[in-house]
């Protein structure tokens, strides 16, 4: 396995984050070297300054948290984030689309935020605690067949976040093809550790865990 700090995801995405939270979060992400920030649209450019001459990425995050944004505003922000430099887009996918189960929008939604990534590696948040398992099985095969890069577990701003057997069941349908993300809720090295043990190949976590 590889060091913990290049699993990481170091997120601040509150509503009320200032401007010194996102430089405290950017230099902390340098002096561990960890893979990213993970941060609002609004502090791309701030966080590129912060973090000009290291190898920390940028993410950002699209149609956050409800993933209810119509499909062509999610393609312009998304085109929008990465033209002020993010390096990755976490999007959420139009949940309520899947309870309607109309997955031809699903597929759209997801689509547009990838061409309009121009290559950025892209995640789909999925918020696994508003779905059942047939639909979280349903979704992993919708990002096989469009080539995301990532699928996501959790906003961090629902009911619950990552679950282990929610990783589980994602990997099974994903197997190495796909990366997995398991973000919300996860505080501590051990939590990670167990998720990486589970088929995690990405943390997100506001939590300094290193």
């Amino acid at each position: 396995m590889k060091k913990l700090n290049k699993y990481i995801d170091y997120t601040n995405l509150k509503a009320d984050a200032k401007k010194d939270d996102i430089i405290r979060l950017c230099k902390e992400a340098k002096q561990y070297k960890l893979y990213s920030v993970c941060i609002n649209p609004n502090y791309i450019s701030l966080a590129k300054k912060e973090l000009r001459d290291t190898d920390v990425k940028i993410t950002t995050v699209v149609g956050f948290p409800l993933g209810a944004s119509i499909s062509d505003v999610k393609g312009y922000e998304t085109r929008r984030a990465v033209e002020k430099g993010a390096d990755e887009i976490d999007m959420v996918i139009n949940i309520s689309a899947v309870k309607n189960n109309d997955y031809d929008l699903v597929k759209k939604d997801i689509e547009t935020v990838k061409n309009n990534a121009l290559g950025r590696k892209l995640k789909i948040i999925l918020e696994t605690c508003l779905l059942e398992e047939e639909e979280i099985i349903k979704l992993c095969d919708i990002a096989k067949e469009i080539k995301v890069d990532f699928v996501k577990t959790s906003t961090g701003f629902s009911s619950y976040g990552a679950r282990l057997e929610d990783i589980r069941i994602m990997k099974k349908v994903l197997g190495d093809d796909i990366g997995i993300k398991a973000s919300g809720g996860i505080k501590t090295r051990a939590d990670a550790e167990l998720f990486i043990k589970e088929g995690a190949t990405r943390i997100g976590t506001s939590s300094l865990i290193i």
